[in-house]
């Protein structure tokens, strides 16, 4: 064979062995035709990823918006429990007031439990130093018995949701014991 044969012979694979090279399009018609069929079969995914996508993030929002609605139905249940047994205390014909606290304490500690359940629990404040982050201050009370600065009184629990604030607690500030007026 002559070296011109064997290497045109290389170039489109053995002579005889059954297997075409895969060779581009012989004319600029043949490439742009095929390149088009290769845009459309892109421009096709691309337009499936998209509308994947889109179906996904409305799936998303309503898994989220259920998710909402369940949590809040939850709470609301437990809340409807405490409402319905205040009624029960507050529509009993009992004219002994003694009666009537000791059902509205049994009611505080089923709403105290329902609080805990979703791990909501009030924190101590009185005698700890004022500290803007997890107390409100809404006045300042002379006191012998508190150092300035500490919280005086509680006027308003606060309460946390595992270790994020829910509520700060509403307090009074000690300003430190009375001072004596200097007469002059």
């Amino acid at each position: 064979m002559s070296e011109e044969s064997n290497v045109n012979e290389k170039k489109n694979g053995a002579a005889g062995d059954g297997v075409e090279a895969a060779l581009p399009p012989a004319t600029p018609e043949d490439r742009a035709a095929a390149l088009e069929v290769e845009r459309d079969e892109l421009k096709d995914r691309l337009l499936r990823l998209a509308a994947e996508f889109e179906n996904w993030k409305k799936r998303a929002r309503k898994e989220q918006t259920d998710a909402v609605s369940q949590a809040r139905e939850s709470v609301l249940k437990d809340v409807l429990e405490v409402v319905d047994n205040l009624q029960r205390a507050t529509s009993s014909n009992a004219a002994d007031p003694a009666a009537i606290v000791k059902g509205v304490e049994l009611v505080l500690r089923v709403a105290q439990q329902k609080l805990e359940r979703y791990e909501v629990k009030p924190f101590e404040v009185t005698g700890q130093p004022f500290d803007p982050r997890v107390h409100e201050a809404v006045s300042r009370v002379e006191s012998d018995t508190v150092a300035a600065g500490n919280v005086a009184v509680e006027l308003q629990k606060g309460y946390r949701i595992g270790e994020r604030l829910l509520r700060p607690a509403m307090v009074s500030v000690s300003s430190g014991p009375k001072q004596p007026k200097a007469e002059g």
